[in-house]
């Protein structure tokens, strides 16, 4: 099975050279680990100002959400990664490029993800899209007339996906998911191997100081922060503190639970996903398949581009970050046929 899925995505590869827009990735980038590397220790997130609001969920606890340069057009909500923040590379450079083309941006922190601790036990996972629905129809109610998108990268994607999953009346217009990881427990697994540990050891890392900056001077935590000192895998981590604190048997359990791969067929919405096949956070044999997803679902496969990489350009000092352009191009198409 492997052998053949593999030679279905080659084929995959193959028709997608038709595309409108293709990423030509850049030369002096070598292979996913390149392309992975370089947004996020090279590049430096673009300067514009950013509106903080802090946002009470209706059981008292907060998120933070950030608002880019305020534009009349479409309004598109950008969820970051696992271990991320509004001020990542990415989530800023999409804020800039939006309000470029007229559009409203605003990055969504998750419970936990931002500068403050949350009030409540929980943090965010894969399946917890509860919280961007409340967002969501708070925008639709604020903006009624004003078409929505939703664009998710990595971990945030799996959110956005598990959501329409979910919910086939969701009031969102348009949906873009980046570098998703459609199987949890390979991808969490593909982490723990050769180099890609490098990447398990920096998620950690983030990860293990905002659960001790929540948890550091409570007596009375659901989780023991000691068990972080034994913590070496991601998995461990959602064994230890992911699964016990939203209701999971265990990370297996999780896993299971919230892996978006075997459900996207159910999707009704406009969908746009975006995946490399050097993804380093991503087995082969995990990446989904065109006849897996429902009509509306586009998949659009590129031999290279890393996670969250896709970067083209002809010399390093112009780097050019093509999902940017991918995702604003999709965006208008879908939005003239909107109203």
């Amino acid at each position: 099975m492997p052998d053949q899925k593999a030679s279905e995505h080659a084929a995959r590869i193959a028709s997608d050279a038709e595309c409108a827009i293709r990423f030509r990735p850049a030369w002096w980038l070598l292979g996913g680990n390149g392309q992975t590397l370089w947004p996020a220790l090279v590049r430096r997130p673009p300067k514009l100002p950013v509106q903080w609001q802090w946002f009470v969920l209706p059981d008292q606890d907060c998120l933070n959400l950030a608002w880019g340069p305020r534009r009349d057009g479409a309004l598109i909500l950008i969820l970051h990664g696992l271990g991320g923040c509004a001020t990542a590379g990415y989530a800023l450079g999409m804020l800039r490029v939006l309000s470029q083309h007229g559009l409203q941006g605003v990055i969504m922190e998750y419970r936990g993800a931002g500068s403050w601790p949350n009030r409540s036990d929980r943090f965010y996972h894969a399946g917890a899209w509860q919280d961007l629905q409340i967002v969501v129809q708070e925008l639709r109610a604020c903006c009624p007339n004003r078409p929505i998108g939703v664009v998710g990268f990595s971990l945030g994607g799996s959110i956005l996906l598990n959501w329409l999953i979910a919910d086939s009346k969701a009031p969102v217009d348009a949906a873009v998911a980046i570098s998703v990881p459609f199987d949890l427990a390979a991808c969490t697994d593909t982490l723990n191997r050769s180099f890609a540990r490098v990447y398990q050891w920096d998620l950690l890392r983030r990860l293990k100081q905002r659960v001790r900056r929540k948890y550091a001077n409570q007596d009375d935590a659901p989780i023991s922060i000691r068990q972080l000192r034994t913590v070496r895998t991601l998995r461990a981590f959602d064994n230890h503190i992911t699964a016990p604190l939203h209701g999971y048997i265990d990370a297996a359990d999780y896993y299971r639970r919230c892996s978006c791969g075997p459900h996207l067929h159910a999707i009704r919405h406009a969908t746009l996903i975006i995946h490399a096949h050097d993804d380093p956070f991503a087995p082969l044999p995990s990446i989904v398949l065109a006849q897996q997803l429902a009509p509306c679902v586009q998949l659009e496969l590129t031999p290279s581009g890393g996670h969250v990489g896709f970067v083209q350009g002809r010399w390093p000092w112009y780097a050019d970050y093509w999902l940017e352009q991918r995702i604003i191009t999709y965006f208008l198409s879908i939005f003239k046929t909107v109203g």
